[in-house]
């Protein structure tokens, strides 16, 4: 069985794999993707966001972060599974989990941005509780669709 591990520097480049991979296969890898992937001690951590990672056998299967936006808005990003453990229900974990934390961090919401055309990524996100809202602005081409769950 898998566990859930805050960020650790030693996954550091399974945090930028995981994730470019999926946006290889998906979209396209965007500079301001590229700029958080490869610090995501200056984006996320020193920022006060967390950074987690699935693992299986002491290796990152899975990662998902929960970071602080320009709207000073906790924003759940940066979720990928590896393509050999996906269908796993391992994208249910992490969700549950950065809720969980979400929660613990004193953030009355959560938001995240997606793309309507990942149809999987927004059944998941519905099922969780979050609600379609206005994009105001993105740093992310692909992004269509803001969503944000009301924590209580």
């Amino acid at each position: 069985m898998p566990e859930i591990i805050s960020y650790r520097p030693e996954f550091a480049a399974d945090f930028k794999n995981l994730n470019t991979a999926w946006l290889e296969k998906n979209f396209v890898v965007e500079p301001y993707d590229d700029e958080v992937l490869s610090n995501p001690q200056k984006y996320i951590l020193d920022k006060g966001g967390q950074i987690y990672f699935l693992v299986e056998d002491d290796k990152a299967v899975g990662t998902v972060a929960l970071m602080y936006n320009e709207y000073d808005e906790l924003e759940f990003t940066k979720m990928a599974v590896a393509e050999n453990y996906m269908g796993r229900g391992f994208g249910n974990l992490l969700m549950q989990y950065c809720i969980d934390e979400a929660k613990k961090m004193d953030s009355k919401n959560l938001i995240l941005y997606s793309n309507t055309g990942l149809e999987p990524a927004i059944s998941l996100y519905k099922k969780f509780g979050f609600e379609e809202i206005p994009v105001e602005k993105s740093e992310y081409a692909r992004c269509n669709i803001k969503m944000v769950k009301t924590l209580d």
